[in-house]
């Protein structure tokens, strides 16, 4: 991934946006195809099959990611877990380049920056497959190996994308993702909070803005596109 140079002050706006079903349109089905996996990598690492979904759920629900409860309690190994998982799927026959995503990310008048609960490698490929790869100062992932890694939405994520990225302020940071709960937290955590999603939180304390894509980004936050 090239990454784009950058002198900004850390006091200038940041804007953080998620990836996974947030640039891109839960209509293709990549969760589906993610969840298939782990499903089926749970099986291999011992999981009942009659229970494997509910187990996975459950991991999900419990510490953020389903691979984490994979870790804890079946010490898989994580390169395994990747490759089945992350590296199996054929993001690039799915994912096509998105030329409005590309001029919209472009036309923010802030700084930019990915932050995923997703791997490395899967984070880069996605981007890629948008042709938006280049338009990010660095991606805060999530590095499995890392032992107790924090991911989204623990507290400890969102300070480490502050982090990572220099930002200072949680006051002049954005943050855009489908996930009511990291979003929640992004909110608690005093950045300006943004739910992309189809359906209406059933909280709308949960979040400060809701657009239906990210395309919508400008409609709600115009003063970033001025």
């Amino acid at each position: 991934m090239t990454m784009i140079d950058s002198e900004d002050s850390p006091d200038k706006p940041i804007f953080f946006f998620d990836i996974d079903n947030c640039l891109y349109s839960t209509d293709l089905g990549i969760d589906q195809l993610i969840k298939a996996r782990i499903y089926e990598f749970g099986k291999e690492a011992g999981l009942d099959s009659t229970t494997v979904i509910d187990t996975c759920s459950s991991y999900y629900k419990d510490y953020g990611l389903t691979v984490r409860g994979f870790i804890n309690h079946h010490g898989i190994d994580v390169a395994a877990f990747n490759k089945k998982v992350d590296g199996d799927l054929p993001l690039e026959s799915v994912i096509k380049p998105d030329l409005a995503l590309r001029n919209m990310i472009l036309s923010i008048k802030t700084r930019r920056w990915a932050f995923t609960n997703a791997g490395i490698d899967h984070a880069r490929r996605v981007l890629k497959c948008l042709q938006v790869d280049d338009l990010f100062e660095g991606i805060t992932y999530c590095d499995y190996a890392e032992p107790n890694f924090p991911c989204k939405p623990e507290r400890r994520a969102y300070e480490k994308a502050m982090k990572e990225s220099g930002a200072k302020d949680v006051q002049v940071c954005y943050f855009a993702d489908d996930s009511v709960a990291n979003v929640k937290e992004a909110k608690a955590f005093g950045w300006m909070a943004v739910l992309v999603s189809k359906e209406k939180p059933r909280d709308s304390t949960s979040t400060d803005l809701h657009i239906k894509t990210i395309h919508e980004l400008p409609l709600v936050l115009p003063q970033l596109f001025i």
